[in-house]
């Protein structure tokens, strides 16, 4: 084993109460995507965190509708492209859901809001460069990228354009987020749009006044079918109707009907495809005098597999195997996450570098204990091999 990985693990495992008193202070720093002061509170102190390495850290505003973001270097001026670690500090949960405090330990395992996804992942890269730093590193800048709002997409700030900036010119990206919990890497993720559509039609009794009539519903009906023929599971590409409301009583022709759009891809020129098809779907007329609104909105853009990643990948593969962390295996999810956007800046990327766990978004969510220490260890080892990266 190489000395400065037998170091980096005897730093980690000389921290390893450190790193759990942080983890917990930020599971109960907590705050979901609209609780801007909230999530001002974990940026702030994440910055402290950070700065206390060395880190030439700041906080940057992406709209009054959304949280800062946390942007910092390290070792800027040396040679080699930076290392770039990325994520999100935002939860699902609303503050005050599990009560005071909610951080636990039972088990081995650790829950809270976030425990999983992911602020256990943003401690473990915290470290990875404390550690590092202890040893002297001094090969690439390292680079951290912390935001707000992933779990709703950016949908009220500029984040993905300070992603596509940021995240240009690295040599590699660990994307921090929930870690599997039997170990595999995730190198791909579908794309997910969130369609709305909306059929008006003319409301009348349906007894009384038929003809006058101009049913919502029979429209969706023709979109509805159209739409589902889309799907083409060949290509990765998946569109779903799944939630449709319309009519007010049973005896008046409906007037109005909305339902809501799910559509993942794996690719990005398939989405681009599938997108102007709904929208030329939802622009036929086949009952007449309805009119239709379509609205559709890209939560995360697809995250490809690449053979830069892949690449990527398979080194961090042999570097696990070749230092005791065992088998490491991958896999592509039907969830997005900021992985897309690091790869679409140019960055080879992997996502679910996290501690390891199940049932993220949920009252059961928890993370596996020592996966912290496992996965800090594993990522500075894998740094310190990255002169494979061709």
């Amino acid at each position: 084993m190489d000395k400065r990985l037998e170091a980096i693990k005897a730093y980690v495992q000389s921290h390893r109460d450190e790193m759990i008193a942080l983890w917990r202070d930020l599971v109960n720093l907590e705050g979901n995507a609209p609780e801007v002061e909230n999530l001002d509170k974990v940026a702030q102190r994440l910055k402290e965190e950070f700065e206390k390495t060395g880190m030439d850290c700041r906080l940057a505003d992406v709209g009054p509708n959304a949280g800062k973001y946390l942007v910092g270097t390290i070792g800027a001026d040396r040679p080699g492209k930076p290392v770039i670690f990325s994520g999100h500090f935002d939860t699902v949960f609303a503050k005050g859901t599990f009560g005071a405090n909610p951080f636990r330990i039972e088990d081995g395992k650790a829950y809270g809001p976030g425990a999983l996804d992911m602020k256990g992942g943003i401690v473990i890269s915290l470290y990875v460069i404390k550690a590092l730093e202890s040893i002297g590193f001094n090969e690439h800048p390292i680079k951290v990228i912390y935001v707000s709002d992933e779990e709703i997409g950016h949908r009220n700030s500029s984040g993905s354009d300070l992603y596509l900036k940021e995240g240009e010119g690295g040599i590699c990206a660990f994307n921090m987020e929930t870690g599997l919990v039997d170990g595999r890497l995730c190198v791909g993720r579908k794309a997910a749009v969130f369609g709305h559509c909306v059929v008006t039609g003319v409301e009348s009794h349906a007894g009384n006044d038929f003809p006058s009539g101009r049913n919502a519903i029979e429209e969706m009906a023709y979109k509805i079918i159209d739409l589902q023929k889309l799907t083409d599971l060949d290509k990765g590409s998946t569109v779903t109707c799944s939630v449709i409301q319309g009519g007010t009583v049973q005896n008046a022709i409906p007037g109005r009907c909305e339902m809501k759009i799910d559509m993942r891809f794996e690719k990005m020129a398939e989405m681009n495809r599938v997108m102007e098809a709904a929208k030329e779907i939802c622009a036929q007329t086949h009952v007449e005098g309805t009119s239709t609104q379509l609205e559709l909105r890209v939560t995360m853009p697809v995250f490809e597999v690449t053979d830069a990643g892949m690449n990527f990948y398979n080194i961090v593969h042999d570097v696990a195997l070749e230092n005791g962390f065992g088998e490491v295996g991958y896999t592509t999810l039907g969830g997005g996450s900021d992985a897309s956007y690091l790869t679409m800046a140019g960055t080879p990327s992997i996502c679910s570098f996290g501690v390891q766990g199940q049932w993220n978004h949920t009252d059961r969510e928890y993370a596996v204990v020592e996966s912290l220490f496992t996965r800090t260890e594993m990522i500075a080892a894998v740094i310190l091999n990255l002169g494979r990266l061709k």
